[in-house]
């Protein structure tokens, strides 16, 4: 193993407290209560036109969509890295993999003007080896071409990688890719949505199971581990 791959929002860091935040700021504009937390979590990863959707009740297409959207972005911009923080585990997991001399990335379907502030925002964790963003591609997540590109700018094969995921559309990018995949249960899963059905190699359901998964399924072995026989259970 080479590198591991995450995808940002759900699986590095939980974003989902400044997107709360934005969305309750300005539904508050529009002079309408704020929405309960767990539901604009469940929605995060499905981006902002989905978060729209549920803060007011109307489809892309809506007279008003494309107004609130933007300024939905521009609060975000405003208020994206003030309660965000790594999921508990990653930091120490980012540390482990420097000190084995493997490289991180991050995928994702989060626009450049985004990610590069937030990640700025973080300067303490080890320098990453790739940061693909939809501005980088021509083709975005489930399509394969992000993670290849990333494998690239590392200078890995896919199979010598490893991506983790919270939503349905990284575990098809990894697999596309050749790239063994974690579902990642502790993210933003979508209402009704079991991860276990997502056909990723591992279902972890904290960060602070990815490490031990790692060494024991790849790290030292000359080949990738296989599928877990249980993906509610993966064996540490």
């Amino acid at each position: 193993m080479k590198a591991v791959l995450f995808d940002l929002d759900g699986t590095l860091f939980d974003t989902a407290p400044d997107f709360i935040h934005v969305l309750n700021q300005l539904r508050q504009q529009e002079q309408l209560p704020p929405l309960p937390d767990a539901a604009i979590r469940a929605v995060v990863s499905n981006g902002a036109r989905a978060m729209v959707e549920l803060g007011f009740g109307i489809q892309e297409g809506d007279a008003h969509f494309e107004s609130l959207r933007k300024r939905f972005l521009d609060l975000y911009l405003d208020h994206l890295a003030v309660k965000t923080l790594p999921f508990p585990g990653i930091e120490p997991l980012l540390g482990q993999l420097a000190a084995a001399n493997i490289a991180w990335g991050i995928v994702t379907n989060k626009p450049l003007v985004y990610t590069a502030p937030l990640l700025r925002a973080f300067p303490h964790l080890p320098a990453v080896g790739a940061v693909i963003c939809p501005e980088h591609v021509v083709n975005r997540k489930p399509h394969p071409e992000p993670m290849l590109l990333a494998c690239a700018q590392i200078g890995c094969h896919p199979e010598e990688a490893i991506y983790l995921g919270d939503h349905p559309r990284d575990i098809d990018a990894g697999r596309a890719a050749g790239m063994p995949t974690i579902a990642c249960n502790y993210g933003y899963i979508d209402d009704g949505d079991d991860p276990a059905g997502w056909n990723a190699d591992h279902l972890v359901d904290s960060a602070e199971e990815i490490w031990p998964l790692l060494q024991r399924r790849y790290i030292g072995k000359t080949g990738l581990g296989t599928r877990d026989s249980e993906l509610g259970s993966p064996a540490l």
